[in-house]
């Protein structure tokens, strides 16, 4: 798959960032296929910056589990497995649960107004099939009820799981899991948290990254990735 070409050349003092965040954007949005090998000095040149900034990306990259390095041999965007969607999803689930219970006590009116509205937002997009805005409302609503947790850590840790979840979803399910279900499996975590009952709304939210049956079929019956040397 060629490296795609609607970048315009980076000034100097944005280099790093920016390449990390092209590079990283094409890799969650398959523009870089799973397995494709990264030159440096390919991306480079596509890029109008050194092979610095671009080693740098790629390090970091490797570091969020996107990018995968043999020493001295080659470095390639990492293996989509839908295997691990299995070993994913119910961490992502209990760290959202978790910031839930953080974030009850801090909950405010404005707060829940704004999942409503997130949630509305979201109904629409998925009516219009506007899947991309679809998506980014789906994570916004979630990342409200991580910001009012003020959990930090548990911010830190869903931020580094959601990128390769992303990845995976749209290299095996398409826009599947974006569908008028979560619309609804987000209103009744707003109702629950408007009725204080802070075990249904934990309940719901863990069921809200929950697979369809035949989906976590698929995922939990997908072969394990084999090691390329």
């Amino acid at each position: 798959m060629p490296i795609p070409t609607s970048t315009a050349p980076l000034t100097r003092s944005l280099a790093r960032e920016e390449v990390y965040r092209n590079l990283k954007q094409w890799i969650i949005e398959l523009q870089l296929a799973p397995g494709e090998i990264l030159r440096d000095q390919d991306l480079a040149t596509q890029l109008g910056v050194s092979r610095t900034p671009v080693r740098e990306a790629l390090r970091q990259l490797e570091d969020e589990g996107l990018v995968v390095t043999s020493f001295h041999k080659w470095t390639k965007v990492a293996p989509s497995n839908l295997a691990d969607i299995a070993q994913l999803y119910p961490v992502v689930a209990a760290l959202e649960a978790a910031a839930l219970e953080l974030a009850l006590p801090h909950l405010t009116p404005a707060d829940l107004q704004e999942l409503a509205a997130c949630n509305d937002a979201l109904a629409a997009a998925i009516t219009a099939q506007d899947h991309q805005l679809a998506t980014t409302l789906d994570a916004q609503f979630h990342a409200i009820i991580v910001r009012v947790s003020q959990n930090l850590e548990i911010e830190k840790m869903l931020a580094s799981l959601r990128p390769r979840i992303r990845r995976i979803e749209l290299a095996h399910f398409g826009d599947q899991r974006m569908a008028p279900l979560s619309v609804t499996e987000h209103a009744a975590i707003i109702e629950a948290l408007r009725a204080g009952d802070s075990q249904a709304a934990v309940q719901l939210i863990k069921q809200n990254w929950s697979l369809p049956p035949d989906l976590w079929q698929l995922a939990t019956t997908a072969p394990a990735p084999t090691t390329t040397t």
